[in-house]
């Protein structure tokens, strides 16, 4: 239920977030990237499974002036005959690739943790029209390519995926565009809704959909996200 999946974002438990069946139909393990630790980065590795990213407005990307990397891809020669949609439709949310400058190798559950919380600290201040401070703190902290891939939410009406999903769940909940994400995995394939149903409920977590989010959000509409 939504109201729970905002109640335990706000307290810093994670959620699972389901896309739609005539999309991905796959289920995401998100946390809120202001309480994420390592702790939280093992449970993304080793509960969910998927790839773990870190997803923020379009906005905060184009302030810190990231490209998307399909449209890198899409202007150099030969690389761009691998610009290709997904199956669903999709054009790919994915910018740089980025470690803190804080880490080790960058790939441990700490070492992610690190540079997760410093790329929460750079949305922060962005979201507070602190651009300078926020883009000075990117560039003088981070170095590319990296372990954590930073993914970019466009307008839902736009692009229905799980990083707009997961970006507009923070924002529903009263906090910063900051999350952090991984695919439910299961031996073999994706983990399927009924699956996760079942995970949901045998630990106690709160499960929400695109369609339960788009519900509140047109209740909300007209107030600013």
């Amino acid at each position: 239920m939504l109201e729970e999946a905002i109640r335990s974002l706000r307290r810093g438990k994670c959620v699972l977030l389901y896309d739609w069946p005539e999309r991905e139909s796959e289920v995401d393990m998100v946390y809120y990237a202001g309480f994420v630790d390592a702790r939280k980065i093992y449970e993304l590795r080793t509960e969910a499974g998927g790839l773990i990213c870190f997803g923020t407005t379009e906005g905060v990307v184009k302030a810190l002036g990231l490209p998307l990397i399909s449209d890198l891809i899409a202007s150099h020669e030969p690389l761009k005959l691998l610009n290709k949609r997904a199956g669903y439709g999709d054009v790919s949310p994915f910018t740089l690739w980025v470690n803190s400058v804080d880490v080790r190798t960058g790939i441990s559950d700490v070492d992610r943790a690190k540079t997760i919380a410093k790329l929460h600290e750079v949305v922060s201040l962005v979201v507070k029209d602190k651009v300078d401070e926020g883009r000075r703190l990117f560039y003088e902290g981070f170095y590319a390519p990296g372990h954590v891939p930073i993914l970019s939410a466009k307008d839902i009406k736009v692009r229905r995926g799980h990083t707009e999903l997961a970006v507009l769940l923070a924002k529903l909940a009263g906090l910063a565009p900051s999350v952090v994400f991984a695919e439910m995995l299961s031996p073999g394939t994706s983990m399927s809704l009924s699956e996760a149903e079942k995970y949901a409920e045998e630990r106690g977590l709160a499960l929400t959909s695109g369609s339960e989010i788009l519900k509140a959000l047109e209740e909300v509409r007209g107030n600013d996200l």
